[in-house]
């Protein structure tokens, strides 16, 4: 009786992943287990590309994005029909489902930049890569009135020599031949040092 009962569970419990793949709709990214009764050398797993398609032997690209598991079994038996005298009985399932995107979950790795001197919200900032001087300018709130617009440096330290490199910035112009541009891309540990201006300046 007691095997009876847990026979009974098993295939109740079966019937119910069969039910929730049957409803699922696949997304790419996910990775499908077919099998074809009638050849099983062609049994295999595969991935849903991006575009929400597969590839498989004697059905060349199957639309798979969207789809039920059952639908996409259709389709692929009715693409292999004309390979065997019977069109074959095919056999899809969800092996694993797209791993989650990241870029929801996780924040993005970002750097310590450090500005000091007449900006109107010195200090540390934590930017993202690819951040550029002016975009850190406006970061920290912009210059203040007592800013010496064109002598402000960018003093950067060598991680492996731990020599300093300072590089002028022309507020005013942007760039020039004595100035490197609003365009440069800060590196971590970048340091912003912002003069105040003289009397006449």
């Amino acid at each position: 009786m007691i095997r009876f009962l847990t026979a009974l569970l098993l295939m109740v419990g079966l019937a119910g992943v069969a039910t929730a793949q049957s409803n699922y709709r696949i997304q790419p990214g996910d990775t499908l287990q077919i099998e074809v009764l009638e050849d099983a050398n062609l049994n295999r797993s595969v991935l849903v590309l991006p575009d929400g398609s597969i590839s498989f032997p004697l059905a060349g690209t199957v639309k798979a994005g969207g789809r039920t598991v059952d639908t996409v079994a259709s389709t692929l038996s009715s693409e292999m029909a004309s390979n065997f005298a019977v069109e074959p009985t095919v056999l899809v399932s969800v092996a694993a489902l797209a791993p989650k995107d990241p870029r929801g979950e996780v924040e993005p790795d970002l750097m310590n930049v450090y500005i000091v001197g007449e900006a109107n919200e010195p200090g540390r900032k934590e930017v993202l890569p690819g951040t550029t001087l002016l975009q850190f300018l406006a970061e920290a709130g912009g210059l203040s009135r007592f800013a010496a617009e064109k002598r402000i440096q960018l003093r950067r330290v060598d991680p492996q020599s731990g020599q300093e490199t300072v590089y002028r910035f022309n507020y005013r112009s942007m760039g020039g031949s004595d100035s490197i541009s609003g365009t440069t891309v800060l590196a971590p540990g970048d340091v912003i040092v912002v003069p105040e201006r003289r009397l006449f300046e």
